[in-house]
């Protein structure tokens, strides 16, 4: 009787046993199904386009849409989801200035072409002797400064602020002369000071950017005397480098002493206060687009220092640029081949 009971229970386990992966299999069968319903009738609008095409099949003679057919379908319409998603970000991206104008405008017509680069030649309060003399020597003026902006691509002006007593006869005498040659970047918002000249270099990268969509952007003192034909060949060579930074590159003496000519208010943040880090000479510089634009968004948080070159040097520390070392634009240097001339 004990083996006979024994038997009993053994048999009634086993039954047991065999129920529950049973059960667990139609439950998760009912999940399954669950899942799979949900997910055929999620897309109300995917249904209503599949009926109208099995209606347009159909009404042509053909039975019924393939599998094929149906998957092709459905892949269309979420991609048109995309891309309608895409335009909108990018008509948002185009207002707001992040996105290139592929059309300029030129006498009244249309040009897909865009500027080789934009020249900002940064100049002051006084100093009209020397940009006549740059507008003889290579700049032009009129209509030979028109030809080589629509033949070579460069657009070359000078760079000005506003005087510190707005109105007075230094902002009349730019006015002036700018209407004369049409040939300056005012920044309105910039007060021209000694002190200055690094806000002033900031400002006109983040107002080119935003005015001119160029492959360079170039920074040029107005003592400088440029190789026009020089820079278009060399620039040319570098259009596909997005990330550029080009110029005579150093590392030279951070000065502490207060009556020094290039003294350095924030000396000692310099890592080991004897050098600064790598940038290109101030005399002339030139970035690619990419970072222009990156100059122009984040305008109100980059840090100026005492001189120009080392502040651009500082802005593209930490990003992904390539540093490009190259002679011809030493303008002391009068070497052969040279870009540039300091006088």
């Amino acid at each position: 009787m004990q083996i006979r009971g024994s038997s009993h229970r053994l048999s009634s386990m086993g039954n047991n046993r065999s129920r529950i992966p049973a059960l667990l299999i139609s439950m998760f069968a009912t999940f399954a199904s669950i899942y799979v319903a949900g997910r055929l009738w999620q897309d109300a609008e995917n249904r209503v386009y599949l009926i109208k095409e099995l209606d347009r099949i159909t009404g042509q003679g053909q039975s019924a849409i393939s599998v094929d057919d149906t998957l092709k379908i459905i892949a269309c319409r979420e991609q048109h989801k995309k891309l309608d998603a895409i335009e909108t970000e990018l008509a948002g991206a185009r207002q707001e200035g992040f996105v290139s104008k592929p059309l300029i405008k030129t006498n009244g017509t249309y040009s897909m072409r865009r500027p080789l680069v934009v020249i900002g030649i940064l100049t002051k309060f006084g100093r009209q002797k020397n940009r006549d003399a740059i507008r003889k020597a290579w700049m032009g003026s009129g209509a030979s400064l028109k030809k080589i902006e629509e033949g070579k691509g460069i657009i070359v002006q000078f760079v000005i602020g506003r005087s510190e007593n707005r109105g007075d006869n230094q902002d009349k005498d730019i006015d002036r002369e700018n209407r004369l040659t049409n040939d300056f970047i005012i920044l309105d918002n910039h007060v021209e000071t000694n002190d200055a000249f690094p806000k002033k270099a900031k400002l006109f990268f983040a107002h080119a950017a935003d005015k001119w969509d160029a492959e360079f952007y170039a920074k040029v003192n107005d003592d400088v005397y440029v190789n026009i034909d020089a820079l278009g060949a060399t620039l040319a060579t570098h259009l596909d480098k997005p990330r550029v930074y080009m110029g005579c590159m150093k590392s030279g003496e951070v000065f502490s002493e207060l009556n020094h000519k290039w003294y350095e208010p924030e000396w000692w943040k310099f890592g080991d206060k004897k050098s600064y880090f790598r940038h290109a000479s101030g005399e002339m510089y030139v970035i690619s687009q990419a970072l222009a634009k990156f100059i122009s968004i984040n305008r109100s948080i980059l840090r100026t220092y005492a001189h120009d070159d080392v502040s651009a040097g500082s802005w593209f520390i930490g990003l992904d640029v390539k540093h490009v070392d190259e002679a011809k634009f030493c303008c002391s240097s009068w070497s052969t081949g040279a870009i540039c001339a300091g006088v």
